[in-house]
């Protein structure tokens, strides 16, 4: 079960004006579930997005690419979960190209304007058909107050979806930014392995809009990892529609930009640790804090070498204190000077290593207690310097490998 991640209440995601959102059931994958999310986007809305830096980039990534910048503007999102439409060729981008330009004749606007996504099993073709077939029922369910209906439509391997909503005042006018994502197995960035779509109804411009994103992404999705494996879908998406009346924030020189970027931030940023949390088969969510770095790169590495190593993760589950696994990983993260006496490493509130080994006055039972529960912190200080970076990831139990075996069946 996810660790300590409730589902979202649907009372507390809040509509954004500028954003409607549809279900329906496409029988993609499994009979009978909600597989297709449609999201109509106001006319004039901002659309920015970044997306996975594997070189075996789905089909609907391709076009996303293609068509996110262009003058005649996004009006529609279409997603399917249950395929992935990756590794599919000519035909995958056929195939998606089809399914947008359904969706564009059915809600009266083009084709380009529609931006498709795809989450699933990988070099299957996309059932094209059955998604056309269910489009006509997401468009007349399309209403604002969708959202927590939406979060569950794109799930795969997630046991609870992941939503969450934030109000602010800026400058005497109310705004929202409301966000889901998916994610669960295959995550690591760059960026992490995920679909997300963030929306806020504050008027701004794609510049203003693009940094807002760039920083709230390398501080939540870029910074989690269930299992090291880049996925072929990645992609986030954040919508600014202007449905609030207010002058249109134009740079980061704006009184107002600092505030909307934190609360994107905020909100990505609990979308991230809720991947983590409901990674697949996971019992225990890991926080991993590294400073005292010479930049943020090497703190990066390091904590990224704990947070995939499959021997540290398998400890985590069986609560077991066998925390050399920690100093080899940090030991191999790459920093050819790192001065080992000079590195202090922590588990909770315990002090574990310090001066090249042990800490006196750690005791095993101090560490199987830290480690006995679900919410863990690992701290450590590589007296190099001030940079510092936090990331996020779980454990490897039995039913992770379970599941990832019994994929396709």
């Amino acid at each position: 079960m996810p660790v300590n991640l409730p589902p979202p209440d649907p009372a507390s995601l809040l509509p954004v004006a500028g954003v409607e959102l549809g279900i329906a059931r496409a029988g993609i994958r499994k009979p009978g579930r909600r597989d297709l999310l449609v999201m109509r986007i106001a006319p004039d809305s901002e659309v920015v997005g970044v997306f996975t830096q594997n070189r075996f980039c789905a089909a609907p990534v391709t076009l996303c690419r293609e068509r996110l910048h262009l003058e005649s503007g996004v009006r529609a999102l279409l997603v399917n979960t249950g395929n992935a439409n990756a590794g599919t060729g000519a035909d995958g981008l056929r195939r998606a190209a089809r399914t947008c330009a359904a969706l564009a004749g059915l809600m009266g606007i083009q084709p380009e304007q529609v931006l498709p996504f795809s989450t699933g099993v990988i070099l299957e073709p996309l059932p094209d058909d059955r998604i056309i077939d269910a489009l006509p029922n997401a468009v007349a369910d399309l209403r604002p107050d969708n959202w927590a209906a939406a979060a569950e439509a794109i799930m795969t391997t997630d046991i609870v979806a992941k939503a969450a909503s934030r109000r602010l005042t800026l400058d005497g006018v109310e705004f929202v930014v409301t966000g889901i994502a998916k994610g669960s197995g295959m995550i690591h960035p760059n960026m992490a392995t995920m679909l997300a779509f963030v929306a806020t109804d504050a008027p701004v411009s794609c510049e203003a809009l693009e940094a807002i994103l760039r920083h709230a992404v390398n501080r939540s999705f870029n910074r989690v990892t269930v299992d090291g494996d880049t996925s072929t879908n990645d992609s986030c998406l954040l919508i600014a529609t202007g449905a609030t009346a207010a002058p249109v924030v134009m740079d980061d020189d704006d009184a107002r930009f600092a505030p909307l970027r934190d609360a994107v931030t905020d909100l990505m940023v609990q979308l991230a640790q809720a991947i983590a949390r409901d990674g697949e088969g996971a019992t225990k969510f890991i926080e991993i804090a590294v400073e005292g770095g010479r930049d943020e790169d090497e703190a990066k590495r390091v904590a990224y070498a704990i947070a995939r190593s499959p021997l540290v993760k398998t400890a985590f589950f069986a609560s077991d204190p066998n925390l050399g696994r920690i100093l080899a990983a940090i030991g191999y993260a790459g920093i050819d000077d790192l001065e080992v006496d000079g590195v202090r490493l922590w588990l909770g509130d315990v002090l574990v290593a310090e001066r090249g080994g042990r800490a006196p006055d750690y005791r095993e039972a101090d560490g199987a207690r830290v480690m006995a529960e679900a919410d863990i912190r690992v701290r450590v200080d590589l007296a190099r310097g001030h940079a510092a970076t936090t990331v996020w990831t779980c454990d490897f139990s039995y039913d992770y490998v379970k599941i990832n075996a019994e994929y396709r069946t």
